[in-house]
């Protein structure tokens, strides 16, 4: 099967179409959270992921934030004051929506969550000593991962050698050897410093990892940003994906 795997949409509608036309013909969609928070788009989102076939959808940690499941204490002004926004302007489809998504899913060999196996809403894994602790809260072969907005490949090949951090190059298809937790980066709000938007195909019979990138109309998501009343910061990171 050809599985489209992505992440931290964020409510960026122009930048989830660009990813599911260069995506191509899959036969599955795997999405790993986020689907709101920071965008101008939280609705249109929601309804654009629910036509996917085949769609298996996680809450994250800014869905979790709009439905009001977290102390928004936790989160920078910016990120508090987005939650804010999105509890008022989400629809009740998109609350149902939302509500009704799962924190975890095993689709063998592969462990689905937004942030951890172990914390899987809210921990980030950003290094090997994270990610090495992690692999004992997932029995499958692989963990798929979001939240941290950054492509990563954390490679554990045997219990003896230890995790490796590997960066596939973008359009390169990576053969998946040992146990892995691989990020295919953010839809939305890219933050390794490349703006466009990141996602991956995951070949489950031969057991490829293929990072894509693809270039999308920031300009026109900063204006909406702007014209809702959201963060400029959250419009201003965009250009430069930090």
């Amino acid at each position: 099967m050809r599985i489209l795997v992505f992440s931290d949409i964020h409510a960026n509608l122009t930048a989830l179409e660009a990813v599911l036309e260069a995506a191509g013909t899959f036969d599955a969609a795997w999405c790993l959270g986020d689907v709101v928070g920071y965008g101008p788009d939280p609705n249109e989102c929601i309804e654009r992921i629910r036509q996917i076939p085949n769609l298996v959808c996680l809450v994250g940690n800014h869905d979790a934030a709009a439905l009001g499941q977290i102390n928004l204490e936790v989160f920078n002004k910016e990120a508090r004051q987005s939650a804010h926004w999105m509890r008022e302007h989400l629809t009740y489809d998109s609350i149902q929506f939302l509500e009704e998504l799962p924190n975890r899913k095993v689709i063998d060999p592969v462990t689905l969550v937004h942030g951890s196996p172990r914390n899987p809403v809210w921990e980030y894994i950003l290094d090997t000593n994270t990610a090495a602790a992690n692999f004992s809260a997932f029995d499958t072969q692989f963990c798929f991962i979001g939240h941290s907005h950054l492509p990563a490949a954390y490679l554990c090949p045997d219990a003896q050698a230890g995790v490796t951090l590997k960066m596939p190059p973008v359009g390169q298809v990576f053969q998946l050897e040992g146990r892995a937790i691989l990020n295919p980066g953010s839809v939305g709000q890219p933050r390794d410093h490349d703006p466009r938007a990141a996602f991956a195909i995951f070949h489950s019979d031969e057991l490829t990892w293929e990072p894509m990138r693809v270039e999308y109309d920031i300009h026109s998501v900063q204006e909406r940003i702007y014209k809702a009343g959201l963060p400029s910061r959250h419009a201003l990171r965009l250009l430069q994906g930090w």
